[in-house]
């Protein structure tokens, strides 16, 4: 029990230390873009994807006034002209947005992401990727610039003085701590401060089973919402079963879970020169772990899934932020990466011993082959867990393993897609099940008389292409034979303010190219030397 302590006291000083050796973030500067908020907004003859189940329809006119809902009003039939006087009435003073044969979506939740983490990406950089990707409302785990500046975004945000997701602020367990937190008294005392100084909840990365309990028992009575990574030097004596039974809110990624489920273990089988703080062996052989536990739909694995909804415990699985464990060549080569990912970004995506997530050591077809079989797995837990009723959200976790933000909501998208989710239950996922696991589903994450006014409005079908909800797009090939780009993001509202979408991510161009030309520094594959100008 020493070792253990002494373990975790070492990981706080660790975390505290980091912290206090971070920059300060530059700063955001106030809004210029977007038009609005109008004491009335009519969207025109858009095609509604709603949250709640139910199929498209459309076209319909959707009234907002003073940053509420106040009408969806279908208007027409799909083959016939809209019959004009079914069509609500502009109040002197409003604004029409014609979005003809154009589609609509509550606007995205983030539930896991962070505001850059020293790691070469301004506020001001990851606001407007997200944005330009539909990302009206993020929760941001372990305030990783500090509470205090996280909750000053946050106000700034509401008050739509930036251009920026609206934010939930979740701090680390222990952060700002004067000491270590190493008894239950102390962690219910963290807890208390930490919701008076206004944190929305807290993100944990585990502790000794008595200071888990105490602070999550603490932090539900005080009504915030909580978060778990369950890290390996805890999670053998507390699993994604305890979180649930403590009353934290969602699992982030999966650690813990499979733990849950062991028949013939009780720690995942470490190879014998295993140490922690070798990324790659900690990512390395956790794309073994899904087959160390019970068979899909096995009495093991029926029973804890069964115990985990009947918790309402929500699973925020982030399998973008993994799949370069899959296939590192398609996640370094992303066509984006080029235009939109800042140098220092790139840099701190490059192979290196300290920087976190940049394990690639030696990363080869073995090791993809076993992530392979660990997403197969991992995918069959996460769509039975939707299809018997348990709550799954999309959340990304950029910044990190070549993930860039705003470009990594789409491709959570597919993969829940690929996981066996109807597009549909896609789109519940990346709105109403986010807003549902924040406390604000009364707010948003479904188009409905009395919500906010935050939608994402695209060109193409989204239902039938993800791919069309990505900056770039995706192409098509027309009857002449000529390649085009379709899709992009059109329009991303928030809080009934009209922002362009297309226009957000050519600021966001425009800040890399400054940025290279200012360093010339060029993005180049690990192993090349950079080009200088």
């Amino acid at each position: 029990m020493k070792s253990h302590k002494t373990l975790f006291l070492l990981l706080c000083l660790l975390a505290q230390l980091r912290l206090a050796a971070q920059p300060q973030p530059a700063a955001v500067p106030n809004r210029q873009e977007g038009e609005g908020p109008w004491p009335q907004l009519i969207i025109r003859g858009v095609i509604l994807i709603n949250s709640t189940g139910s199929p498209p329809l459309g076209p319909v006119d959707i009234v907002v006034e003073n940053n509420r809902i106040t009408d969806v009003r279908v208007v027409g039939t799909t083959a016939l002209p809209i019959d004009a006087t079914k069509r609500p009435p502009l109040k002197l003073g409003g604004k029409e947005l014609d979005a003809s044969g154009m589609y609509l979506m509550p606007g995205f939740v983030d539930t896991h992401a962070h505001i850059g983490n020293n790691n070469g990406s301004d506020a001001s950089y990851v606001y407007k990727l997200w944005m330009a990707h539909g990302v009206t409302t993020i929760r941001e785990p372990s305030a990783g610039n500090g509470l205090a500046w996280t909750l000053e975004q946050k106000k700034k945000s509401a008050q739509n003085a930036i251009t920026a997701p609206r934010i939930r602020a979740y701090t680390r367990f222990g952060m700002g701590s004067k000491q270590p937190i190493a008894t239950p008294q102390q962690a219910r005392e963290w807890v208390r401060q930490n919701a008076k100084a206004g944190a929305d909840g807290i993100k944990f990365f585990g502790a000794a089973p008595e200071i888990m309990q105490a602070a999550a028992e603490e932090n539900k009575k005080l009504g915030l919402k909580s978060a778990i990574h369950h890290s390996q030097t805890d999670v053998g004596r507390w699993n994604a079963m305890h979180s649930a039974k403590a009353g934290i809110s969602s699992l982030e990624h999966w650690y813990g879970l499979p733990e849950a489920m062991f028949t013939d273990r009780t720690v995942q089988h470490y190879s014998l020169d295993y140490n922690y703080t070798n990324e790659q062996n900690r990512f390395e052989e956790a794309g073994t772990l899904w087959k160390q536990t019970a068979a899909p739909f096995s009495a093991k694995w029926n029973k804890v899934m069964n115990e985990l909804i009947a918790l309402n415990f929500t699973l925020c699985p982030t399998f973008n932020i993994y799949e370069a464990n899959r296939d590192l060549m398609r996640a370094r080569t992303a066509e984006w990466h080029q235009d939109y990912t800042m140098p220092e970004l790139w840099k701190f995506y490059t192979p290196s011993w300290n920087a976190h997530g940049s394990y690639w050591h030696s990363w080869g077809t073995e090791q993809e082959v076993q992530w392979r079989e660990n997403f197969r797995l991992w995918m069959a837990f996460i769509n039975e867990y939707k299809n018997r009723g348990g709550r799954v959200t999309v959340g990304t976790d950029s910044g990190f393993i070549y993930e860039l933000f705003g470009f990594a909501y789409p491709r959570e998208m597919e993969l829940l897609r690929e996981a066996g989710f109807h597009p549909l239950e896609v789109i519940k996922a990346a709105t109403l099940n986010g807003a549902e696991l924040l406390g604000m589903e009364k707010e948003i994450g479904s188009v409905e008389i009395g919500k906010l006014a935050d939608f994402v409005i695209v060109e193409e079908n989204p239902l039938k292409d993800f791919k069309v909800l990505y900056g770039t797009g995706t192409i098509r090939l027309a009857e002449n034979n000529q390649v085009s780009r379709v899709g992009g993001v059109k329009y991303t509202i928030k809080d009934g303010i009209i922002y362009d979408a297309k226009d957000l991510l050519a600021q966001v161009k425009k800040m890399v190219e400054e940025e290279k030309a200012k360093t010339g520094f060029q993005i180049t594959q690990p192993g090349v030397a950079p080009h200088k100008h």
